[in-house]
């Protein structure tokens, strides 16, 4: 996500709020350590800039929560601002600066918004000698910036002549093969990664191509062509107010019902609506300004939204937990029931072989054979191909009970009923204490109870299912309640006054006070308009306007 402004967002903005040059300081507010409000005024025309250390630089339109208790930098921002004139607003140089003058001559104070790093605000007087700064600090051995010392406006990169073909080449024959095409044009261009995307996708070039691989020499002239388009772009920018959009994306937001829900969250905000966003979705603005201003103040909201989103989707994650484990529940029980059928009729169609082969494992017990003589007995008849031994797989005599692996003697012929199933071979465990109709019995009671059980399942689950739904759409109610920034109406001029609108369309204003009564007559009362008093002592002034 995009959290503060490139050089392309300076450039349009500072184009954009010349519209304020003018203006007085009316108060200055602080919403944290590093954001503050400048309430700006001219006649009846009001405005808030709004100033972020190291980040963006808007007017605002939104209320934002304000510190009880000024900081002592708002103080002193106060004290040197209160009722100065905005003279100047300019970038410096092609640097994340923005230069503000308030006043003129001697009187004049200037405020200096570094957006780059980690940004800082610097106010100092006419001379440039720093009165307070956000963030003091020492850059290299001879920049200080701290209370009593000059700021260093000279050291903003100026604007460069755009290189050439050759120059570029030698620029490339520097870097390693394999450099992305955007990194080695970010390093050396000012223009922001954005519009660099957009122009490479302008000439047909794609941002993440790599030098020695993609892109040789012999398309420098793209690279050139490029650079033209951003140039161009950038003296758009400089002449007229860009339009502003926000470039948003589709998050699928779970639900209980059919169909689909999404919500839409804010990823970045541009000036123009660039190549390589125009396939997203995105919300467009006439100034780029209101986009910024409704990016940033939407922030805490969609954090809310995306909190939300996550606990909607662990909530429908629950619910299809307990969905999954009822089918597989079921699923399981039905498999169970197959197997225990195919069992049972396995043993009904082999019957002469599991009769001998009880016959077999009895007698052997009866003759007070050891337990592994019989083992050894069975594998010599295996050996040997008899059948009766051939079926038994496995002895289980310290549970009476034997294995056998049992086929369906009647696969391999062309059966008159065409649909009677076919059952494949499979190991049955055969009770040695019953007979071969016992133990098949056995397994069809068993089969019995498993679907006695899945009945009993299916009912106690479709409650619990049901219950988790009703529990998943209570969540997805509660979460659905957010906080949001409540956007601030615009207050008339007249609002101040009692007013109302007359059935004739006419506004009819009227003084609260005595001190309203004459504001009324002396500013607001024009040659077409009516004035009404009654007379009564304290009466209140009321002009009809008609202009």
């Amino acid at each position: 996500m995009k959290t503060r402004f490139t050089t392309f967002d300076v450039v349009c903005s500072i184009t954009e709020l010349q519209r304020l040059i003018g203006m007085r300081v009316n108060q200055v507010y602080d919403i944290d350590n590093k954001t503050y409000l400048i309430k700006l005024q001219r006649q009846e025309e009001k405005c808030i800039l709004l100033i972020e250390s190291g980040i963006r630089i808007h007017t605002t339109a939104f209320e934002w929560p304000k510190n009880m208790a000024p900081s002592g930098f708002s103080m002193k921002m106060r004290k040197h601002l209160s009722n100065k004139r905005l003279e100047v607003l300019r970038q410096l140089g092609i640097d994340r600066i923005v230069e503000m003058q308030f006043g003129t001559g001697e009187a004049a104070y200037h405020v200096f918004l570094e957006l780059y790093d980690r940004g800082n605000i610097i106010l100092t007087n006419y001379e440039l000698t720093i009165l307070n700064v956000l963030r003091p600090h020492t850059e290299g051995d001879k920049i200080k910036f701290a209370v009593q010392e000059k700021y260093p406006v000279d050291r903003a990169h100026l604007r460069e002549l755009p290189r050439n073909i050759e120059q570029w080449t030698e620029i490339f024959n520097k870097v390693s093969t394999g450099e992305q095409l955007k990194k080695i044009l970010n390093i050396n261009l000012e223009y922001g990664p954005a519009v660099i995307d957009h122009v490479l996708l302008t000439v047909g070039l794609k941002s993440n191509m790599k030098w020695g691989k993609d892109f040789f020499v012999g398309n420098m002239h793209q690279i050139v062509a490029a650079i033209e388009e951003a140039e161009k772009l950038l003296q758009d920018a400089l002449q007229s107010p860009s339009k502003g959009f926000i470039i948003q994306k589709k998050e699928i937001r779970p639900t209980t019902e059919e169909g689909l829900d999404y919500l839409l969250t804010n990823l970045e905000f541009h000036p123009m609506l660039f190549k390589q966003c125009e396939e997203l979705p995105y919300k467009e603005f006439i100034h780029f300004d209101n986009a910024v201003d409704e990016f940033f103040s939407n922030l805490e909201s969609q954090k809310i939204d995306m909190k939300a989103l996550q606990q909607e989707r662990e909530a429908m994650k629950k619910l299809e937990n307990v969905r999954r484990d009822h089918v597989e529940r079921l699923v399981t029980l039905t498999k169970t029931q197959n197997i225990d059928k195919q069992k049972a009729e396995l043993i009904m169609r082999n019957q002469s072989l599991v009769d001998n082969c009880i016959l077999v494992i009895q007698s052997a017990l009866a003759s007070q054979l050891p337990w592994p003589d019989v083992k050894t007995l069975i594998l010599e008849a295996t050996q040997q191909g008899d059948p009766v031994a051939s079926a038994i797989t496995d002895l289980k005599l310290d549970t009476n009970h034997i294995t056998l692996l049992l086929s369906d003697p009647y696969a391999n012929e062309k059966c008159s009923d065409a649909d009677e199933e076919t059952l494949k071979p499979m190991t049955v465990d055969i009770d040695l204490a019953l007979t071969t109709f016992a133990n098949a019995e056995r397994y069809y009671d068993k089969k019995r109870l498993a679907a006695k059980k899945q009945n009993k399942t299916i009912e106690s689950q479709s409650k619990a299912l049901k219950s988790a739904e009703r529990k998943t759409k209570q969540t997805l109610k509660e979460v659905q309640a957010i906080t949001t920034i409540n956007k601030a109406r615009k207050v008339y001029w007249f609002e101040k006054f009692f007013w109302f609108i007359s059935s004739e369309n006419y506004l009819v204003i009227g003084g609260r006070d005595q001190q309203q009564n004459e504001l009324i007559v002396k500013r607001y009362l024009r040659g077409p308009d009516i004035y009404v008093h009654a007379d009564v002592q304290g009466a209140s002034s009321v002009v009809i306007k008609k202009s």
